[in-house]
């Protein structure tokens, strides 16, 4: 017999929208901005099936549902579910500190999986910090853990900076 096929539909908003939400506004405004549905999101959240939680400048909370559809073929998550969301996280904590008509993205993301994560993991929820934003370089670190508080995983990133 035949398992049943299961099934996604993914939805999103043309991305133009949300870059153009972004372009004239500091870094933590339009974050926050995005935060209460007044710019969309980008189309990778809706597909990751995360969603931005908590704003405030140089600091970030990324929360996701880790589902089967995030599976790899041992029958656990994919370790680029969980790096989708340190980049996420930690390219957004970045991103909170910058000035209106500041740009930057990731040249570098290291991360460290401590525990597996499958669908009974629960929510996990990936808190970045900034480190160091300086004129070129920004610096952030992040924590993931589970519902629970148990540690998952921790990353870090370097930002290259586009000043004006």
């Amino acid at each position: 017999m035949t398992e049943p096929v299961r099934e996604r539909v993914v939805r999103w908003q043309d991305p133009s929208i949300t870059a153009a939400g972004f372009r004239d506004v500091s870094g933590i405004e339009a974050l926050r901005a995005m935060q209460r549905g007044e710019i969309p999101p980008p189309p990778i959240a809706h597909l990751m099936g995360f969603s931005l939680e908590e704003v405030d400048e140089g600091r970030v909370v990324f929360g996701a549902l880790p589902a089967e559809y995030h599976y790899n073929p041992i029958g656990v998550v994919h370790g680029g579910f969980a790096l989708t969301l340190f980049d996420s996280a930690l390219g957004c904590a970045v991103q909170s500190a910058l000035p209106a008509g500041v740009r930057y993205t990731t040249t570098d993301v290291q991360v460290r999986l401590i525990r597996g994560i499958t669908k009974d993991t629960g929510p996990v929820r990936c808190e970045a910090k900034v480190v160091h934003v300086g004129r070129s370089t920004g610096i952030a670190e992040a924590r993931m853990t589970d519902g629970a508080g148990k540690l998952l995983g921790i990353g870090t990133t370097a930002c290259a900076i586009f000043r004006a």
